[in-house]
């Protein structure tokens, strides 16, 4: 497939903008910043983080996207055997869900796909939500198997029925915006999901109500009504959206790293990487030892 400047653009906003999200809510996890803080990317937070740091939710998605070529698409042992590397590397922060699946270091996508689906409880987390930008990048010349890939890397970890049809919708969603430029993409797959009413209503309720509504937003279903929230309320007349609607996602509190992170992915891939502003993507690093702009090389080698 031929891409033109922008999409390229928007093919590195992807990553990037996942990152930028995931670092700018880093030093807010679990807090509630009121109307009147400056909200900027100034590390801290529960685990100390340095300024523009990101978190797991993009070591993750690095992961995913290292183990993607252009041609064949993505190498699933691979990606396990990227996440279990992350999780050897003792990372600071961890979901619980994922954890446990990685504490057994399954060596084999099937065997961590077998070992999520043992988890018992609570397993509709967010943490497959965060890692979408990827799949979507390595696949924007196939909607079928980039909808096919979405719900079996979902699975590693998150063997969850909903947390796969979150994932399926935002990742068409981001591959949608890459190639079309807007955010059209979250509705129309929507439309076409067997799960429409469902969702919809879920989306209308994101659109019309405020965070408090869906505040546990560790849960996945909670987690994408606080992204398209801040995605539909903040003013999208230009780039500055990008910003703007990370912000509003601190602003929900929770677990602002991810949300902010899975609010990045759709919305770099609407606005581009030009759209980040640029202190923020100077600060940007992270693991495996990479900066905002290897995020950028990387994403535009996974989509060839």
């Amino acid at each position: 497939m031929r891409l033109d400047d922008r999409q390229w653009d928007r093919v590195a906003g992807a990553l990037l903008g996942t990152a930028a999200g995931d670092a700018l809510g880093a030093g807010y996890e679990f807090t509630y910043p009121d109307a009147e803080a400056e909200i900027g990317m100034i590390g801290g937070g529960m685990c100390r983080w340095a300024p523009g740091e990101w978190t797991d939710d993009t070591s993750m998605a690095i992961a995913v996207a290292q183990a993607a070529d252009p041609g064949p698409g993505i190498d699933l042992d691979a990606v396990a055997a990227g996440f279990v590397r992350w999780f050897d590397f003792d990372p600071p922060d961890i979901g619980v869900q994922t954890a446990k699946v990685l504490a057994t270091r399954p060596k084999s996508a099937r065997e961590m796909q077998i070992q999520a689906m043992t988890i018992e409880g609570r397993t509709g987390g967010n943490g497959s939500l965060m890692r979408t930008a990827p799949v979507a990048l390595a696949y924007l010349d196939d909607a079928e198997e980039c909808d096919r890939m979405a719900g079996i890397v979902s699975a590693l970890t998150h063997h969850d029925q909903q947390a796969i049809e979150a994932c399926k919708i935002w990742t068409y969603a981001i591959r949608h915006a890459v190639l079309a430029g807007d955010f059209d993409g979250v509705r129309d797959y929507v439309a076409r999901s067997a799960s429409a009413d469902y969702w919809n209503r879920l989306l209308d309720a994101a659109e019309t109500g405020a965070p408090s509504d869906f505040a546990h937003n560790g849960w996945v279903v909670h987690a994408l009504q606080t992204a398209w929230w801040a995605i539909t309320t903040a003013d999208a007349s230009g780039p500055a959206h990008l910003p703007l609607a990370l912000e509003l996602c601190v602003r929900a509190g929770g677990d602002t790293d991810t949300t902010a992170a899975i609010a990045g992915a759709l919305l770099g891939a609407r606005w581009g990487a030009s759209a980040v502003p640029p202190r923020w993507r100077s600060l940007l690093h992270g693991y495996p030892g990479l900066t905002g702009e290897d995020l950028v090389a990387l994403a535009i080698r996974v989509a060839g």
